[in-house]
């Protein structure tokens, strides 16, 4: 029996986790990327010996990575090498720094001694979270192909905990006092490009995940798990064709039957999986009146996520900074407002950093560090001109720097730089330089969020931050494993 051929476009995070499952399982793969490498968002690039990541640098739930890699038949620890990080990260506000720990009780401590009386509201967090994880996680595993999925058993049983109505902000007023401390557990709404005001409260378990599983580093930067995964994908005779960009998905009769590749070659298949920006793909990748619910028209009425502004910044020093840390604007709720509500640039910015070298001395030349830089920023459907704003904004981000961390000098020891905009994203094929893909509201998550089994052709499915169960890279990867199961369903 001829295994059945699955062609996948693109070689990010999710379509390298489909790939390597489904080459396990003796289907034909053959993945198309654009670019010369492997990776997507998840890639990397080098600078006179100088290594950055492009874009993911936090590795959470390292479980869901492991399993993956087992599904694949392989072990993680053969292909990686990857450490806990201790302190986690450090959130610096002006009057206070709080270096966050995943050991439970050095976190209670040090939450006493700066917010005096405020300890017994992490007990609750911990145990008002673990609840809600335990009950959230089994819907993140599962697709939403129909409506009925959505009054299925586990989804039932997830309900009370999604505290419909509420903001993770809110959630976070039932455990602490203090403004300060409340942002320290909700600024990772940031992961998925949203404000911890209008998030919704069922993402308040990502500050759990964190401080229950903790936050892991990969030697060499996490774009080696992409690497990896291809390497995976090529041992069970799957195919990879980087500098292969995709022109169109072929359709007859309302399913997908290959591709046409940009070189004018056609490739026939069984099943096409899109791991292309969603929105992008949707108005780029289709025949003219293919789609009907996903029109350029309704794409733009969608919400997406904010962007960011980049600095990967190659200095002739090393630092003592910790390995992650974010500097939070003095007032972080006109901050996020800024960026997700007035789409302008703030006198004030939020920004992280991370100095990689304290933990991982490989991404830059002996005695050096590769120093990257993210600055939350509006996504291109805002006004700012960011031909006008570069150099400003590189300007102003570098001086926070040097006012605010332990690179005082940072300037003066820069010998390469790179510098990323929310235009330039937008220009990369990544729709609106919405970097964390649609936004993660009520009406764009579960059943509502682009189907994994894609709703509008046959043969046809999502992997990828635009589909469920969303952006972020473990729920990238659960998007591929999703797929893969869907598909191996569908031909037994």
């Amino acid at each position: 029996m001829t295994a059945k051929r699955v062609l996948i476009v693109g070689a990010g995070p999710g379509g390298l986790t489909a790939g390597m499952i489904l080459a396990k399982r003796g289907f034909d793969v053959s993945i198309y990327e654009k670019q010369a490498q492997v990776g997507g968002r998840n890639a990397h690039f080098e600078i006179d010996g100088y290594r950055f990541d492009i874009g993911p640098t936090f590795l959470m739930m390292r479980f869901v990575l492991d399993e993956v890699f087992a599904e694949a038949g392989r072990d993680i620890n053969n292909y990686l090498d990857i450490c806990q990080l201790e302190p986690m990260y450090r959130l610096a506000f002006r009057e206070k720094t709080l270096d966050m720990s995943r050991d439970h009780d050095v976190m209670r401590d040090r939450i006493a001694d700066a917010f005096p009386g405020e300890a017994p509201g992490f007990d609750r967090f911990l145990k008002r979270e673990a609840a809600r994880f335990k009950a959230m996680k089994p819907c993140l595993e599962k697709p939403y192909s129909s409506l009925t999925d959505m009054v299925a058993a586990p989804l039932l049983r997830a309900l009370p905990h999604l505290s419909v109505g509420r903001s993770v902000y809110d959630v976070l007023r039932g455990y602490f006092r203090p403004d300060i401390l409340r942002t320290c557990f909700c600024f990772q709404t940031k992961y998925l490009g949203m404000s911890p005001w209008e998030c919704p409260a069922a993402f308040a378990m990502i500050p759990f995940i964190e401080h229950e599983f903790g936050v892991e580093h990969v030697r060499g930067g996490l774009s080696k798990i992409s690497q990896a995964m291809a390497r995976v994908v090529e041992e069970h005779g799957g195919q990879i064709h980087c500098n292969t960009p995709v022109k169109q998905i072929q359709t007859q009769n309302g399913r997908a039957t290959g591709l046409l590749l940009e070189n004018g070659e056609t490739v026939q298949g069984d099943v096409v999986i899109i791991n292309a920006d969603f929105a992008h793909a949707m108005t780029t990748l289709f025949a003219p009146n293919t789609l009907r619910k996903y029109t350029a028209a309704r794409l733009q009425r969608k919400r997406y996520s904010c962007s960011t502004f980049m600095l990967y910044l190659g200095v002739n020093k090393t630092y003592d900074d910790p390995h992650h840390a974010i500097y939070f604007a003095d007032d972080y709720h006109a901050n996020i407002n800024d960026i997700t509500r007035r789409k302008q640039l703030s006198a004030d910015c939020s920004f992280y950093v991370r100095n990689a070298g304290v933990t991982d001395p490989t991404l830059a030349p002996e005695g050096k560090s590769a120093i990257y830089v993210l600055v939350p920023a509006p996504n291109a459907t805002g006004p700012v001109d960011w031909e006008q704003e570069r150099a400003p904004m590189r300007d102003r981000v570098l001086s926070l720097i040097k006012t605010r961390t332990g690179m005082t000098d940072i300037d003066s020891h820069i010998e390469v730089e790179k510098c990323i905009t929310p235009a330039d994203w937008q220009a990369n094929d990544i729709y609106f330089g919405a970097t964390f893909n649609l936004a993660h509201n009520l009406g764009q998550m579960l059943y509502f969020r682009p189907h994994n089994r894609f709703e509008e052709i046959d043969h046809c499915y999502l992997v990828g931050g635009g589909t469920h169960p969303g952006s972020g890279l473990p729920t990238i990867y659960e998007s591929g494993r999703i797929s893969a199961n869907l598909v191996s369903q569908e031909h037994a």
